[in-house]
């Protein structure tokens, strides 16, 4: 039986949850948002791209899309017939960051122009939406947050986990204390990719964790804050083949818990991503997400807490997710018109940024 959304936050105690909105997109509230926003995309390289363009493209009450930009003459040749972008008109980035009444941007270049792209959007007065991760240099970063913060702009980050209802259940329950006292917690974020995508990924120094583990490495701060120290390795599986980073791992401390977050994109996979998850453990209880998509959430307890007893093992009832970029998209919406807040604020992005960098191997400058 399909669950309803509306039925699901009241039941989990979630419809409540709205400020800081940590995880609840604009299809949890009955507000629209008015008047549409007028957004553009930059770059159609980033693994998301086309999936956000969909996205916005499923609401056009809420968002009008401008027109796409893509400077890769041979790229955008090859995305004109997509069906994707049919009907969008493809511009030059002066065009659209000059559109009347454009106010924001989705930035999905590749991932070493996102930082760059990002800063003269913000320049140009609009909001953006950053895809990850945000490249390799967290001062250019800052600067990025800092001039959006000065010209009251928003910048939110690609990370889609936020929204999903797993991770917002998780987030809840970290905050009421139902687990206790938090010991540990790990994260899995693997796959395969072909030998073109090796090639790419042996571009970035700090490889897979930079691209792929950063996901869950922004699940880890929501969930348990800064961490005092982290521990990188690395490994080059193949190094007769080429210089890919494809199996990493990151050791997380904390005063009281120690966590680590796992990337390799070497394991055998039938695309179902079913090894993906991210477990918090307690002293009073467990929570496993896993597969992260379709997300799955077994609870443990050891007394009862709101709906659920102690000592059993419960599947928690999720509703379905629509999209996986849905209500981040949506929320944006809602925080580029003035409707709420951001839920997340700059300084937390900027610490996750540098986070990954040191989980990635590199030294954030």
């Amino acid at each position: 039986m399909a669950i309803n959304r509306r039925d699901w936050l009241k039941h989990t105690g979630l419809l409540a949850f709205t400020t800081p909105l940590i995880g609840v997109g604009g299809r949890f509230t009955t507000v629209r948002a008015k008047p549409k926003v007028k957004i553009g995309q930059i770059g159609t390289k980033h693994g998301h791209a086309r999936s956000k363009v969909r996205t916005m493209r499923k609401y056009p009450d809420v968002f009008e899309v401008i027109g796409i930009v893509e400077p890769d003459e041979d790229q955008r040749r090859q995305l004109e017939s997509d069906e994707t972008y049919q009907g969008l008109e493809w511009m030059t980035e002066e065009q659209l960051l000059s559109t009347p009444g454009l106010r924001a941007v989705t930035v999905e270049t590749e991932v070493r122009e996102l930082v760059p792209t990002a800063a003269r959007c913000v320049a140009a007065g609009k909001h953006i939406h950053l895809d990850k991760p945000a490249g390799e240099s967290l001062s250019a970063f800052r600067q990025v947050l800092e001039e959006a913060q000065r010209q009251e702009l928003t910048v939110q980050m690609g990370y889609m986990f936020r929204y999903y209802p797993a991770f917002v259940f998780l987030f809840k329950a970290l905050r009421e204390g139902w687990l206790g006292q938090i010991f540990e917690a790990h994260g899995v974020m693997s796959k395969k990719i072909s030998s073109e995508a090796r090639l790419d990924l042996a571009t970035y120094r700090g490889g897979t964790m930079f691209n792929e583990g950063c996901h869950l490495i922004d699940a880890l701060v929501i969930a348990l804050g800064e961490p005092e120290n982290i521990e990188p390795y690395a490994r080059c599986t193949r190094p007769e083949l080429d210089t890919a980073v494809d199996n990493q791992v990151a050791v997380f401390e904390y005063p009281k818990a120690i966590a680590t977050i796992r990337s390799a994109v070497v394991e055998a996979d039938d695309g179902r991503h079913r090894r993906r998850q991210f477990v918090v453990c307690g002293e009073e209880g467990t929570i496993e997400i896993r597969p992260l998509q379709p997300s799955r959430v077994l609870l443990t307890l050891e007394r009862p807490r709101g709906e659920f007893e102690k000592c059993t093992e419960h599947e928690v009832p999720l509703p379905a997710l629509v999209g996986p970029y849905d209500d981040l998209l949506l929320d944006f919406a809602s925080v580029v018109i003035g409707e709420r807040e951001a839920a997340l604020p700059p300084s937390h992005d900027l610490k996750v940024h540098e986070c990954v960098l040191r989980a990635s191997g590199l030294q954030p400058t």
